[in-house]
Order: structure tokens, then sequence, then C-alpha cells
């Protein structure tokens, strides 16, 4: 007898704290703290699409473009990305991964993101700039839950491989890379203090 592993979905982690990003943190969440406080399209985008938090999404969601500080940040990433395409075993061929979008999040108390995926893009994921202790983390979808016909639930032990939702918790100087198609979502933040995350696609060109 034998069971086999069959189309496997692959998320990537790894901490760039090894790296000594403290210092990169530090200008990163010193800078999107007054791009909020610059970014009053985006403030408005926010108050109507995202209650109690702040993205950038609508306003300046191509920061790599627009600050040294957040392209040292995707200088790093790219490493990642490239060993998470190896991961795939994706054929890229004489074209490339790029990062196309790169914004800011700030989620205040009960702040949330809604299940969603990343459409156009290939690769997307996410980088940590502070998460307080009761600040939620990335909770993914089994991108093949709309087929489970007659299914049984999974035990409350069962296997993360086995399991319809899994969630990565945050922690500051966490990168977590994921294909784009992947639906995922972030719960309600219950801590008081805001998280803050940097969110981006890569696309292959």
């Amino acid at each position: 007898m034998s069971v086999e592993l069959l189309f496997p979905t692959l998320v990537y982690r790894a901490s760039l704290r090894a790296r000594g990003t403290r210092a990169l943190d530090a200008r990163l969440l010193r800078e999107c703290r007054q791009l909020r406080a610059d970014d009053a399209a985006g403030r408005r985008w926010s108050a109507r699409h995202y209650p109690n938090g702040y993205t950038s999404y609508g306003s300046a969601h191509r920061m790599q473009q627009l600050s040294p500080t957040f392209a040292a940040l995707a200088r790093e990433i790219d490493r990642h990305v490239a060993r998470f395409a190896r991961q795939l075993q994706f054929a890229l061929g004489a074209r490339s991964l790029a990062m196309t979008d790169c914004w800011v999040n700030i989620m205040g108390r009960g702040a949330l993101h809604g299940p969603h995926l990343h459409p156009h893009s290939t690769l997307s994921g996410v980088y940590y700039v502070t998460v307080p202790g009761a600040a939620p983390g990335l909770k993914f979808e089994d991108p093949r839950l709309e087929r489970f016909m007659a299914a049984p639930p999974r035990t409350p032990g069962a296997r993360r491989r086995n399991r319809p939702w899994v969630t990565i918790p945050a922690r500051v100087g966490q990168l977590v890379l994921f294909e784009s198609w992947l639906r995922h979502e972030v719960l309600p933040n219950r801590d008081a203090r805001e998280r803050v995350s940097i969110s981006f696609n890569y696309n292959w060109f």
C-alpha cells in the first residue's frame, strides 16, 4: 500500500533578520507611517474599503520605485523569490520574475482583509515590519475547497497538509511568499497596537 502526495501547494517562509535588517525595518516603519500621513487619497480609499486600517494599494502601489528604502527591501526579496521559483520548478526561460507592485498595510484594532487572491500576478507575498502580540497571521484556503463534494470534516488534530485552512503566524522580519492564485485572508487585529506589513506582487516578463 502507498499514499502519494499530489498537487501540493507550496508556501515559502524566511526570516530576513538573519541578514541584519533591523535598521532597514526601522526605516521602513518610519516611511510607512509617513506615507500614511502624506497620502490623503490612500486614507480616503481606506476609510471606505479598509475600516480601522490604512493601505496604499489604491494610491501608492509601486513603492519599490519611489523609495530607496523599499528598493532595498525589494532586493532582499528578489533573492528569496528566485529560490522559491526553483522550488516550484518554474521553467522561466529567457524571461524573469520582477516585482510589479509594492504597497503598505497598517492594521489598527478590528482591521481585517477578507478572502482574496492577486489576479494577473505570478507570485505574491508579505513582509512583516512590526507585529503586536495579538495581531493575526495569514490564513490560506485549500484551493480545492469548492470541489470537496460530500467530504467529511477533518479531525481536530489533522495534519497541516490535510486541513482546509492553515494560518501562518505573523512574525517581525518574516517574509512569506505564495503563488498569486492562492486565496488568503487576514482576520481582525485584536490588538490596540498597529500591525504594519508590506505586500507585493511579482510577474513573469
